[in-house]
């Protein structure tokens, strides 16, 4: 087999006059240079570990320390160590070999490194004292008080020169567990609008139970556990909301990323799969040196990193009970080959997969195969259909799209890897993304590298090939082995049934909104975030004639291993202005978006600053279930169906994207399926200053959804809202 000579570096044959070995001198090279590539690797590490390891303080300020302080007691003639150098000396054995210059010396480079020690513990405690404080973000939008700039030039005194990806890790505060009683109240007042009188009466007389009651003995561990783990929070979250779910992760959990919405830099997919690879490679070389600046809010204040690290050669392993995020060993070894996986159907229901893995992929080539496959850095498929957006045909093609990037045909992506690279036959991309190990803006913080990097940093040539020359001894691809007997086939196919029941099942409609953009909501005096999110409101009443339960993703990356929170964004306020819209006065609805805005942002800051409702009654749930208690409060809380799911995608990396030159190289954002099967799913992304993407999904089953008649009601609600503002008569009457 041609792949079996390729993974030797010699052979040899047995004569007469004895061994006769035949080097393979190109193999040798190879080794040679991987050897010295990973020895690299490694003390790049090392040393990023130990700059971050006392960050805020650098090497480099150690040596000026060291240095000023020598100096200083030298001309000064004093001793360094105050006399406690000569005093330990009697003790030490060593003492007598050094002259008294040398003790001199030997006491300052001591003292003086103690001193920078103090001097770093110092800065890095004042700087989580001052990462603690979140006053800022109750500023007014768009000004901040003198308290806060104040606050500001204190965080960048004590941040240190030129941090890394993990430099603020041991600096950023731990996330705080809200009081009980605070908790209940804010549920409270999220359920009012959605529940009558009666029902209302009724879960008030729950909530003030358990907050008199079992609330205080299950806070109890969890303020326990907030004193001893990083995050009081996170791993339960990963390991009972995804690792132990057992129903297909395609479309209910699994999110996707888009190509650019106009362009497409190559029709040629080999050459399109291949500068895209070399971005994200390029990518992950500066993820192993810790090169990517952290995410900084107001350039100046850090955010959680710690999903950074399984990006690359992770894979979701399903288990009968529970699964697990398996980091491979391979992501600390240097991967110069790639593998063509060849596969044709796959398990998407997690008992089926987890029962059917351990008895037909457990041992041989199987095993060997998939390992190959779970070990590598990312997946590639190389789609056989042509997906872009068609000016011609805008509703039908982005729909396919979407449905494509997905779920695919359900079985031409491996939806446990941490992501799949897809590319189309005509060269349009995009990614399908694991939900366990990472959250949206993390990967969408390498999809913006990958299509900042390809068409103009790598670019093609004129025919739209990938520039450069191949290498000549590059290996080829390794075509993976399987056996799949009858039984193990009978398994796939039932599971591939199941997958495509629920793929058909995929309403989804992408709607490029371009009748305004941020630019004009600015000009309302109004948060962007607030007022597409009260379109969505308005448009769901509309669309459904009711109110329901709503979440808003938000992040809680200001603290150490945070992941999301969620934003109730149905609230009172919210509904007292979509009544107002159906038939009171202009004046009245101007006065009622202001304040459902000023509520919306409110209750952002307090999520993203902590004070959320549902991470806390989540983990209260979980420990109450530990315990052994049952409580009816947070029992039917936690039962109670999202049937409006929305999640706005950030562009994080403005400096990559020159929108106002090259407003063709905008990106379509990205998208999820529906979390209740009565419900809509809805993602959205911000786009310069006059385009706003959605990506609308529901399920065709329901006879209450329809995506695309939601659709056309938020685009009215977008543009019933804006006319509010009479922003034409305004520019008029200037």
């Amino acid at each position: 087999m041609a792949e079996a000579h390729q993974a030797v570096a010699f052979q040899f044959t047995v004569t007469p006059d004895g061994i006769d070995l035949h080097l393979c001198h190109e193999a040798l090279r190879q080794i040679y240079l991987s050897g010295i590539h990973s020895w690299k690797k490694r003390f790049i590490r090392f040393k990023n570990g130990v700059m971050t390891g006392v960050y805020p303080g650098s090497p480099s300020g150690l040596l000026v320390v060291l240095v000023g302080y020598m100096s200083t007691t030298k001309y000064a003639k004093i001793d360094p160590s105050l006399g406690m150098f000569t005093k330990l000396s009697k003790h030490l054995p060593i003492s007598k070999y050094v002259t008294e210059e040398g003790q001199r010396v030997v006491g300052g480079v001591l003292i003086g490194t103690g001193l920078w020690i103090a001097v770093t513990f110092v800065m890095r405690n004042v700087l989580k004292y001052l990462l603690s404080w979140h006053g800022w973000m109750f500023n007014r939008h768009g000004s901040l008080n003198l308290k806060t700039k104040i606050w500001l030039v204190l965080v960048k005194l004590f941040s240190g020169p030129k941090p890394m990806l993990y430099s603020f890790q041991s600096s950023l505060p731990r996330l705080p567990v809200p009081p009980v009683k605070d908790t209940v109240r804010r549920y409270l007042e999220s359920a009012r609008p959605l529940m009558d009188d009666e029902q209302y009466k009724r879960m008030e007389g729950l909530a003030k139970d358990f907050e008199k009651n079992l609330g205080p003995r299950l806070q109890w561990y969890l303020k326990l556990k907030s004193w001893w783990a990083s995050n009081y929070v996170s791993d339960w979250w990963e390991e009972y909301i995804y690792l132990r779910g057992r129903g297909p992760i395609m479309v209910n959990s699994n999110y996707y990323a888009m190509d650019f919405l106009y362009v497409i830099p190559t029709t040629r997919q080999a050459a399109r799969a291949g500068n895209s690879i070399h971005a994200i490679m390029m990518y992950r070389r500066k993820l192993d040196r810790a090169q990517i600046k952290p995410l900084m809010v107001l350039n100046t204040i850090p955010m959680c990193s710690s999903q950074y690290e399984r990006m690359f050669n992770t894979s979701r392993v399903p288990g009968v009970e529970t699964g697990r995020a398996s980091l491979s060993p391979a992501s600390l070894r240097n991967q110069s080959a790639f593998r063509l996986i060849i596969i044709k159907k796959y398990f998407k229901y997690h008992i089926p997969w987890a029962k059917a893995r351990s008895q037909f992929f457990s041992r041989g080539k199987n095993k060997q195969s998939l390992d190959a496959v779970e070990k590598a850095a990312f997946f590639v498929s190389l789609d056989d259909t042509e997906q872009r957006y068609d000016p011609e045909n805008p509703v039908q093609s982005l729909d396919s799209y979407g449905k494509s990037l997905l779920h695919g045909k359900c079985h031409d992506r491996w939806f446990d890897k941490s992501f799949n690279l897809i590319v189309f036959k005509n060269g349009t991309m995009g990614l399908n993304a694991e939900h366990s190990w990472a959250d949206a803006p993390v990967v969408s913080h390498l999809w913006e590298h990958v299509l900042s990097s390809d068409p103009v940093r790598l670019g093609y040539t004129e025919d739209g090939h990938c520039k450069g020359n191949p290498h000549p001894n590059l290996l080829g691809p390794q075509r993976l082995q399987w056996d799949i007997p009858e039984e193990c086939q009978a398994v796939i196919s039932s599971s591939l049934k199941v997958a495509k029941a629920l793929a058909d099942d995929v309403d989804m409609h992408i709607i490029p909104f371009n009748d305004f953009g941020k630019g004009l909501i600015k000009k309302c005096k109004t948060s962007p975030d607030g007022f597409i999110q009260i379109a969505l409101q308005l448009a769901h009443f509309r669309d459904k004639g009711k109110f329901c339960l709503t979440y808003e993703a938000s992040m809680t990356r200001l603290f150490r291993e945070g992941r999301t929170e969620t934003v109730r964004s149905c609230t009172t306020q919210t509904c007292d202005f979509v009544r107002a819209m159906m038939n009171d006065k202009r004046e009245e609805k101007l006065k009622l978006l202001k304040v459902a805005a000023e509520k919306h942002q409110d209750l952002y800051r307090l999520a993203m600053t902590g004070d959320g409702i549902d991470r806390h009654l989540f983990c209260l749930y979980l420990v109450s279930k530990y315990l052994g208690e049952d409580s009816a409060f947070l029992k039917e809380v936690l039962s109670e169906p999202w049937r409006l799911s929305t999640s706005q995608t950030p562009l994080q990396q403005l400096d990559l994207f020159d929108l106002k030159r090259h407003p063709e190289f905008v990106t379509s954002g990205g998208g999820f399926g529906p979390v209740a099967d009565d419900g809509y799913g809805v993602s959205y992304i911000i786009l310069g200053e006059d385009l706003i993407n959605f990506h609308i999904s529901s399920k065709h089953s329901s006879p209450e959804t329809d995506s695309h008649r939601f659709g056309s009601n938020i685009r009215k609600a977008m543009l019933d809202i804006l006319d509010l503002f009479q922003l034409d008569n305004k520019a008029n009457n200037k």
